[in-house]
């Protein structure tokens, strides 16, 4: 989990705690007990009342089970004549009388099998009119939850003065939502968690896509926005009457979180700061400025500045990131405190070396970025860059263009250095830009987002590149298919996995880095170490660095391969072999071909050819960068032609497939997908096309009349 948003750190100081479970979660679509949910609620409730926590449990669902008894009730005592009738609707105080009994006894034994005791106090609307009674339910509870016993409330319904239970809304409550904020209020609760049926209140129906949950309820914000779906299937108001009671109670000085009975532990979700449900607070509207801007306010923001962006001119463009360039090296110092903050944190948590190696901005990386964005500034303007021209018929001609893909959501871990990348390479495409980074580089990509983020023009606005600093955002985001345009993750293949299974957008990047590197029998053997060497050893955590080496079956018998061993021994790389290799030269075998180690750990097979090489890479490889180092320029050929990874080499470094080695300035990450970028993604991986055609008044008209040439012309008009 990410630090405690600072709108949940009122959480520190709860103890007393009421909890309203509604009809709907206490009760199944058939109006049977929904015994799963019911015992899982008493099983929080007891870890809650371990801990030390004082819990008032407020309950729905006597009315709805009480009508289910009497229903069957009166179906095994009606003759078939009876049943022929018009069947009447069971009276709302009969059903609530015989179901408050089989309820009570339900959490009874539930909680008893718990070893915790539970009490029953049954109040009516008139009952609060009394001060004596005010005070003496206040007693009563004190005693309760002094002796660790659970105090379990419900409306009488049986004997209330009410017209009719689901209808009279008059009184100091009006439901069992209404009586739980008047309960948390009498008796001085630090929190009242209301149950409901979905997760939290939404800015409209939950059944509708485009609604999304509001994390934290702003009256000014909100209560002129939200659509109420349907009321609850069985209870008296659903979510109407929830935000309602949330409200009373939140104004009145008592947090309200509303989130769902359905998930399992969000009572005690609430209670560790987790970011679930909704939160109503009375200085919910001071935190506003303080927390990020909706996701969908921060993609639209992003799509109007790349639109003021993409209509610089291509200098003023180039401007921006010169200046980015000279603002990265002017606060060098200032970002080291905050990287070295950030790497101390993840030594002092116990965090990965390769991660750790990762986040490090290492003496001389921010005048390397610095040069590269220059080099980046340097190249070829590529927005507007006319592809193709054709005169379609006389006087009409249409030009393909070059044009950037609008907003880009960029989802990466560790690597502080990446977000420097993108953020110059989206300037230079003309992108708006999202950035969501690792919690563990949060200091880090803070302030370089604000040195970057300051050296952009107000004509442009530093909307541009928004900063994403909470995980909640990213489920949101990534529904907004019609703001965003291309989704990027940089990271482990589970978070690449996870965005591609959440979105509708598209998803460029790669889930792991397989990379091999093969030993022909024919390689020069001098060059063949210092190039596995390299691949492995150079940056041992990058994604493009060696994880198998693939050795020719000759290379065995020769003595070649036991020195390629040494020397790889020699620079700290333990060897795993496959299933060949350890039986062959007894070393321990890989638990996987299918494995990135981000280490300095290596595997080791042998195979007969080049083929069985190839055959191997397809197999248990990941199509980022695979290597053969040969003399024989046929064995090569066939390597190069047939392994199907975005980057194939010969007799060079895995290590070379990098954006900045490519000359591509910069990069965004590599992409192993089959889409229209593929390996290092750099300037032209962010752009798409478009179509521009110049007429002199030609109509269609059923091409009556058009003579069409569709002849190419030269690029320049």
């Amino acid at each position: 989990m990410d630090s405690m948003d600072p709108a949940r750190a009122f959480v520190k100081d709860v103890n007393r705690v009421v909890v309203k479970v509604g009809t709907a979660v206490v009760t199944r679509g058939d109006g049977r007990l929904a015994l799963g949910r019911i015992g899982a609620l008493c099983e929080q409730i007891k870890e809650l009342n371990t801990q030390g926590f004082e819990v008032i449990l407020v309950t729905s669902g006597a009315v709805g089970v009480g009508r289910q008894r009497l229903r069957y009730r009166k179906l095994v005592n009606s003759s078939f004549a009876d049943l022929q009738k018009p069947q009447g609707e069971l009276d709302g105080k009969a059903c609530a009388a015989v179901g408050q009994s089989g309820l009570m006894a339900l959490y009874d034994a539930l909680f008893s099998q718990l070893d915790v005791s539970s009490s029953q106090l049954l109040v009516t609307d008139n009952d609060f009119r009394d001060p004596d009674f005010r005070l003496q339910i206040s007693e009563t509870v004190n005693t309760l939850l002094n002796l660790r016993v659970i105090p379990i409330f419900n409306e009488n319904d049986a004997i209330s003065t009410r017209r009719a239970p689901y209808e009279d809304s008059s009184g100091i409550f009006w439901d069992n939502d209404s009586l739980a904020a008047l309960l948390a209020l009498e008796l001085k609760a630090d929190l009242l968690v209301l149950l409901s049926d979905v997760d939290g209140l939404y800015s409209g129906p939950p059944s509708d896509p485009n609604s999304k949950l509001i994390h934290t309820y702003v009256k000014a914000k909100h209560q002129g926005e939200i659509t109420f779906g349907d009321k609850s299937r069985l209870g008296r108001g659903g979510m109407t009457a929830k935000v309602k009671a949330a409200v009373y109670a939140a104004y009145a000085g008592i947090p309200v979180v509303i989130t769902s009975g359905f998930s399992p532990n969000n009572i005690i979700k609430v209670l560790n700061g987790e970011c679930v449900g909704t939160l109503f607070h009375q200085d919910a509207h001071l935190w506003v400025t303080l927390k990020d801007i909706g996701a969908r306010e921060m993609a639209v923001a992003a799509r109007e500045c790349s639109r003021r962006l993409k209509s610089l001119s291509s200098e003023d463009r180039r401007k921006i990131l010169l200046d980015i360039a000279n603002a990265l090296e002017a606060n060098e110092n200032l970002i080291k405190v905050e990287n070295d903050a950030d790497v101390a944190e993840a030594l002092q948590g116990g965090y990965e070396k390769s991660l750790i190696s990762r986040l490090t901005l290492k003496p001389g990386k921010i005048s390397s970025l610095a040069k590269s964005i220059r080099v980046l500034a340097e190249m070829e303007e590529p927005v507007g860059h006319v592809l193709k021209r054709t005169e379609l018929a006389d006087g009409l001609i249409l030009e393909k263009t070059s044009c950037p893909l609008g907003v880009l959501l960029i989802v990466f871990e560790s690597r502080p250095d990446a977000l420097v990348q993108i953020a110059s390479l989206a300037i230079r495409s003309g992108n708006g830009l999202l950035l969501k980074g690792g919690k563990e580089a949060k200091r880090s990509n803070a302030i370089l987002h604000k040195v970057i983020t300051g050296a952009i023009p107000d004509s442009v606005g530093e909307k541009l590149i928004g900063l994403v600093t909470s995980r909640d955002e990213i489920p949101d985001l990534l529904k907004l298919d019609d703001v965003i345009d291309l989704v990027i993750p940089r990271g482990s293949n589970k978070l690449v996995a996870q965005i591609k299974n959440s979105t509708k957008i598209p998803v460029l990047g790669h889930a792991d880095g397989i990379c091999h590197v093969y030993v022909d029998k024919s390689a020069n053997m001098d060059m063949a170490k210092r190039i596995v060497l390299d691949a492995k050893i150079d940056y041992p955590a990058a994604c493009n660095a060696m994880e198998t080496l693939l050795v020719h079956r000759d290379l065995v018998k020769n003595g070649e391969l036991n020195d390629l061993m040494v020397e790889l021994s020699n620079e700290g790389v333990t060897l795993y072999g496959g299933p060949r290799t350890s039986s062959l030269l007894n070393i321990t075998e890989a638990q996987s071909f299918h494995h990135e180690y981000n280490s300095l750990d290596c595997t080791l097979e042998i195979v007969d050819d080049v083929h069985e090489a190839i055959d191997h890479i397809h197999r248990h490889g990941s199509a980022h960068t695979d290597c053969i180092i040969a003399e024989d320029h046929e064995a090569a050929k066939i390597f190069l032609q047939q392994v199907d990874s975005a980057a194939v080499f010969h007799n060079a470094s895995t290590r070379f497939c990098d954006g900045a080695r490519f000359g591509l300035g910069a990069e965004v990450g590599i992409s192993t997908s089959r889409i229209h970028a593929r390996g290092p993604v750099g300037v032209e991986g962010l752009l798409t096309t478009r179509w521009i055609l110049r007429g002199s008044g030609q109509v269609v008209d059923g091409d009556k009349g058009v003579v069409y040439t569709h002849k190419d012309l030269s690029l320049q008009s």
